[in-house]
């Protein structure tokens, strides 16, 4: 009987562990805490790749990753323009060769383009050729579009290794990661998407974000907010011009 009771017991804290660790997790969702920003003294490079811009400046990047999602995307470049804020679109090169004018729309409107591979593959399971046709294959494509050169990489899904970044910097790219990350594309909540992106802002910080109904709808109060707060809000390239090379 005496083994019965401490056998319960066990179950019984083991069970309110678990209750108060879905709380803490339901409670940060709801006022929008972002388990994925980058601690503050974690530096701001791993393996090669960046994770932030200069945190010397008042200057924040909105870093748009786009596979889908493209019906949301004219309200969101017009949304943009109102604001006079450029953002960096890292594009993938399966929806650039479907949606060429669009893509020609966003470089002519001064945003910067990235390039996020042509498929969405993971590249720290890549070998080295196969990352290097995913990155030169939407490099070419793009260029033939808007007629520039992109110089960014961020790598679907943030999966990278060094390899991948060794691959990159073969291309002529900087593997750019993000500071922190507001999970649109999994909560699709206006509110949480926007606090996520403002929360604790700080000079140098790569937003990421994708073309979603909520991300659209939260955009403008976003940039509102962060302008509001002293913040540029500037292509990923610029927010990097003033740091050493």
């Amino acid at each position: 009987m005496k083994k019965l009771n401490v056998f319960i017991f066990r179950k019984y804290i083991v069970n309110l562990c678990i209750l108060g660790l879905v709380i803490l997790v339901g409670v940060a969702a709801l006022v929008g805490v972002n388990f994925s920003t980058r601690n503050s003294a974690e530096t701001s490079t791993s393996q090669g790749a960046i994770y932030q811009g200069d945190t010397s400046s008042k200057k924040i990047s909105l870093m748009i990753n786009v596979y889908w999602g493209t019906e949301y995307l004219g309200d969101m470049l017009k949304t943009l323009e109102e604001k006079n804020a450029k953002v960096t679109f890292f594009v993938g090169g399966v929806w650039a060769a479907d949606n060429e004018q669009l893509l020609v729309d966003m470089a002519e409107r001064g945003h910067e383009i990235g390039n996020h591979a042509y498929s969405h593959k993971d590249h720290d399971k890549l070998t080295k050729e196969s990352s290097k046709k995913e990155i030169s294959t939407t490099h070419n494509l793009v260029r033939s579009m808007i007629a520039k050169d992109m110089n960014l990489f961020a790598p679907p899904s943030g999966a990278y290794n060094s390899q991948t970044v060794e691959v990159a910097k073969e291309l002529g790219y900087k593997t750019i990661m993000w500071t922190r990350d507001t999970i649109d594309w999994r909560d699709q909540n206006t509110e949480t998407i926007y606090k996520r992106a403002v929360n604790n802002a700080k000079g140098g910080d790569f937003v990421l974000m994708h073309p979603t109904a909520c991300t659209r709808d939260a955009l403008g109060k976003i940039i509102d907010t962060l302008s509001s707060q002293g913040f540029e809000l500037v292509t990923v390239s610029d927010n990097l011009s003033g740091l050493s090379a």
